[in-house]
């Protein structure tokens, strides 16, 4: 399990020659499952191979994605339910506090706020 306090996490997406594409991403954990939530641009290159492939490894890194733990194995989820982005969205405001208010800030004055997707990880047990 990736404990909460962890800054970042590096989410692994497979591309369409098998290979895979780390990048280094805010999370929220919802209460004690292994159930997590990322956000990311609607366009970005790991929705894209979400939808292609949902097998996904996650592992704790840093904000530049060095790794400091091992690859755990997932499945990744592209979430349109209203309540499920709310949900998302006020997990990870309430985790990373004003970073995210700037962040929230700063999509909505250049038009990128509603463009935004929640991704659900969900760890293999």
């Amino acid at each position: 399990m990736i404990e909460n306090n962890e800054q970042y996490i590096s989410l692994s997406t497979q591309k369409t020659d098998g290979s895979f594409v780390r990048t280094p991403v805010w999370f929220a954990r919802e209460g004690i499952k292994q159930n997590y939530f990322v956000y990311t641009a609607k366009k970005s290159g790991k929705v894209k191979r979400i939808k292609n492939f949902s097998h996904v490894k996650v592992a704790v890194c840093n904000f530049r994605g060095k790794i400091n733990g091992d690859w755990i194995e997932a499945k990744a989820y592209l979430i349109e339910d209203e309540i499920l982005v709310k949900l998302a969205f006020s997990l990870l405001r309430k985790k990373y506090g004003i970073k995210f208010f700037i962040g929230d800030f700063l999509s909505w004055i250049v038009g990128k706020y509603n463009q935004r997707q929640i991704i659900n990880i969900q760890i293999k047990n």
